[in-house]
């Protein structure tokens, strides 16, 4: 299947589902890398909205994942969403490293590459495909009202990206 058999691609501003459930409640697998070689991570952090007159979407990624090495090596990332049914999946890919496991073969998941050779799953109901724009380090010394120690208990701070959002891929 083709992605124009499944995906409709709209735009940024086309998107109807609340971005605050789609990150915060139902998740999203922040993925990166190539056909050959990629990983992903299921993530409850995030947003979008413009910036530099953009449509971006920010990703936050803690060092220690192994999906760092495939954001920091790549030009891009995918923002991936599913419905419910797909939870197993999001649990599996949040709590297990692609260190450990093959996540590129995590049955349930199928990849398939943009015209920009970044990668979307084709169970998604919507997809994010970003290009990276700036990325920086969350600095502890700049909250100026935050208990840290909940959140960072391992001084573990996210690296943050910012992506351009260049395709929004919605299922068909």
């Amino acid at each position: 299947m083709t992605m124009q058999d499944l995906f409709d691609t709209i735009k940024p501003e086309d998107i109807q589902d609340n971005i605050f459930k789609l990150i915060g409640s139902d998740w999203m697998l922040v993925c990166a890398g190539t056909r050959v070689h990629y990983n992903m991570m299921t993530a409850s952090w995030g947003t979008a909205g413009i910036l530099w007159k953009k449509p971006i979407a920010i990703a936050f990624i803690r060092p220690q994942r192994y999906t760092m090495l495939f954001m920091e090596e790549n030009p891009g990332y995918t923002l991936n969403f599913f419905d419910e049914k797909h939870r197993n999946i999001l649990n599996l890919c949040g709590s297990k490293s692609g260190r450990n496991i093959d996540k590129m073969n995590v049955e349930g998941l199928d990849t398939m590459e943009t015209p920009s050779g970044n990668l979307i799953f084709k169970q998604a109901k919507l997809a994010l495909e970003c290009r990276k724009l700036y990325f920086d380090d969350i600095k502890p010394e700049l909250f100026l009202s935050f208990d840290l120690e909940k959140i960072y208990t391992k001084k573990d701070y996210h690296r943050f990206f910012i992506g351009e959002i260049i395709n929004v891929y919605r299922a068909k």
